[in-house]
């Protein structure tokens, strides 16, 4: 009885350090894509600004002319 005690006992521990890795992966994939997603607005809005900085140049070109 003592060793199916011990048995299950280990079991529980192993399901338990499991659970903990996998809750562990799931948060540092999860700030993984968050960070993926920040960097990925951080150049479309670089983007954005470098083509209103161009097309505003474009247009003070054609205005002095």
């Amino acid at each position: 009885m003592v060793n199916q005690q011990n048995g299950k006992s280990k079991k529980n521990v192993a399901e338990g350090i499991k659970d903990t890795a996998g809750s562990a992966f799931e948060t540092a994939h999860n700030a993984l894509e968050t960070t993926e997603d920040i960097a990925m607005n951080t150049v479309d809005a670089a983007k954005n600004a470098a083509q209103k900085m161009t097309g505003n140049m474009k247009n003070n070109q054609g205005k002095q002319r």
